[in-house]
């Protein structure tokens, strides 16, 4: 029997490892109380459980599901609910539970009418089905449990309490131990576990884990804070009620979650021209596509709490509603920051009629300043192509780059489109641009206009696009500064939307920080210059994002999504240098366009 046990403790290790798991899967879900839901069973099972509980009586010879004595129907029994149906995916699977043979499943029994009769029938009932014998199914037996476990078949397990103290014998048949949370706290589930009942369930959890086995609280809060928190104190199987919730939130996990393990450091600004009332010689504009406040929290977190962003001090907020839509776009967002404008969705540097407007490179054009745009996403995208671009449809990329022609940008750095042909890059040439393929070419370029079109810049971070926004930022710097009258300048982090879009913390959280180390390069030349403004936004939120777990120290953030699109969440506005202080306070989107021209004499 003892050789027995020890061949099945090592053939069920992916059970007994998960005392301390490096990921939690939806295996680590236990369906409490699961005939209580609609479809027993099977919904939990669909779902991918690893673990679903049934309480049983012993009544007439038949074992009957159900929570108490008033819930007993003849109809209701262990065979037609569970045992039929696990045996039907035994059989559809070669032997296992599920399709995936690394996933387990365990059928927690809980006897509720005396044990040793009880569990008697149920091995009857079992030995029936040969195929529910071998071990792939794991039979765990709790509540009233008979005081020796080592008489019943190998393939019957059972369910420690987290305070009784089992011979040597009987612990090698527990398969894991449970216990009432309420026992060692009341926490109601919100916000941290109040002492001294976190430590309590932080030593119960290492002690059943020092003995080498998974641990399971009942009675514990079933909402998704509690399940952090749960993860957070490695407590293995994680008790609900709630099936297709907890399902979600664990699929989703890897996709809400982000540990970061480079940190950078951040620039330490002197302040010196912040918040003076000189006017500045450049105006430097950063946008980061669908960012708000928890997508730049996102980053600071990951990034071990030092943000280059959050050492500016003069803050506002920018409200970003559509001329025709509560929630904006990128093309209404950045027209509105371009021209002063409110326009329709999808319009790029139009006003709602569609009237060509006068933008941010024109006015600088006028006063002798060089424009300069910069995007790691395409040239063509929104947010770049409304500051040179005067169309009624953001997908018009060919008109959008032919309006380049007539634009006073000197500066443009992204990747390309396939509209991008010979004919259009020979006009371009034309006009005095060199085009170049690499913003590495750019750093020595002598020409009069620059467009560098790189397949880099379309590259996430997570896929290797490396310092390529900061490469292109310092090379676009230097370019617009041999122009003696300053320059405007706008680079967008355009990835952070992708990130939103795509429900993803991991791609969100590092394209973040990225552009959060483009801000810091910015600061340091606004240090040094002493001339230059340097104003940090975004033009919408994307993603509905909250952030529900996290630790600053280890550079880990987790969170929930509520869309994959925008949303109407005002963006905040951060500032630095000459005129900053003219940039706080609560206003449209439109008045980062008027403030701007205010900084440069306008």
């Amino acid at each position: 029997m003892i050789r027995i046990c020890i061949f099945l403790l090592l053939m069920f290790s992916g059970f007994l490892s998960v005392a301390q798991p490096v990921a939690y899967t939806v295996s680590n879900a236990h369906s409490h109380n699961d005939y209580e839901q609609k479809e027993p069973f099977w919904l939990a099972y669909n779902a991918g459980f690893g673990s679903i509980e049934a309480d049983i009586f012993l009544k007439e010879g038949e074992l009957l599901v159900s929570h108490d004595v008033k819930g007993l129907q003849q109809h209701r029994t262990l065979e037609e609910y569970y045992i039929k149906p696990v045996l039907s995916c035994v059989q559809k699977n070669n032997g296992y539970p599920y399709a995936d043979t690394t996933l387990k499943l365990q059928l927690l029994i809980d006897l509720k009418t005396e044990g040793v009769s009880t569990l008697k029938k149920l091995v009857e009932l079992i030995e029936k089905y040969p195929a529910l014998q071998t071990g792939t199914v794991r039979w765990v037996i709790t509540g009233n449990r008979p005081a020796d476990f080592t008489v019943y078949p190998s393939y019957i397990w059972f369910d420690g309490d987290i305070y009784e103290n089992y011979s040597e014998q009987n612990m090698q048949r527990v398969a894991l131990v449970s216990g009432n949370l309420k026992n060692l706290t009341p926490w109601n589930g919100k916000g941290v576990i109040p002492e001294p009942g976190a430590t309590a369930v932080k030593k119960m959890v290492e002690k059943i884990h020092g003995m080498h086995k998974p641990i399971r609280f009942w009675n514990a809060p079933d909402v998704v804070n509690a399940w952090y928190k749960l993860m957070e104190l490695k407590v293995d199987f994680i008790n609900t009620d709630h099936i297709a919730e907890l399902s979600s939130f664990l699929k989703k996990l890897p996709a809400n979650s982000f540990l970061n393990k480079d940190f950078y450091k951040t620039y330490e600004p002197t302040y010196k021209s912040d918040g003076t009332s000189a006017k500045p010689k450049n105006i430097i504009l950063l946008i980061a596509d669908g960012t708000g406040l928890p997508q730049l929290y996102a980053g600071y977190t990951a990034n071990g709490g030092n943000f280059n962003i959050f050492k500016m001090l003069n803050i506002g907020f920018s409200k970003t509603s559509s001329d025709d839509d509560y929630i904006t776009d990128s093309a209404a967002g950045a027209t509105a920051y371009a021209s002063g404008k409110k326009t329709k969705n999808r319009f790029i540097g139009v006003d709602k009629t569609g009237r060509a407007l006068p933008l941010l490179p024109d006015y600088a054009q006028k006063k002798k300043m060089s424009s300069g745009l910069i995007t790691s996403g395409e040239i063509t995208g929104a947010t770049p192509a409304s500051f040179y671009a005067h169309r009624m449809d953001r997908d018009s990329t060919y008109g959008i780059l032919q309006d380049l022609l007539s634009s006073p940008v000197d500066v443009l750095m992204g990747s390309g489109v396939k509209e991008f042909d010979a004919a259009l890059s020979s006009r371009l040439k034309e006009n005095g641009f060199a085009i170049l393929s690499s913003v590495k070419d750019a750093q020595n370029a002598s020409s009069q206009k620059l467009l560098v079109v790189d397949s880099i810049a379309s590259r996430s971070m997570i896929n290797g696009r490396g310092s390529w926004l900061q490469d292109a930022f310092a090379s676009t710097v230097n370019f617009l500064s041999r122009n003696k009258n300053g320059f405007f300048m706008m680079a967008e982090g355009a990835q952070v939307d992708n990130g939103g879009h795509s429900n993803k913390v991991p791609y969100l959280a590092t394209e973040a920080m990225d552009f959060d180390q483009m801000v810091g390069k910015a600061l340091e030349f606004a240090d040094k210059n002493g001339e230059t403004l340097v104003v940090v936004t975004a033009d919408h939120e994307t993603g509905g994002l909250t952030l529900l777990n996290g630790d600053i120290q280890k550079g880990a953030v987790g969170g929930q999504f509520s869309t994959n699109d925008h949303t109407a969440i005002p963006v905040p506005v951060f500032a630095y240098g000459p005129q900053s202080q003219q940039f706080r306070g609560v206003y449209e989107n439109t008045e980062v366009f008027r403030k701007i021209l205010k900084a440069m004499g306008e």
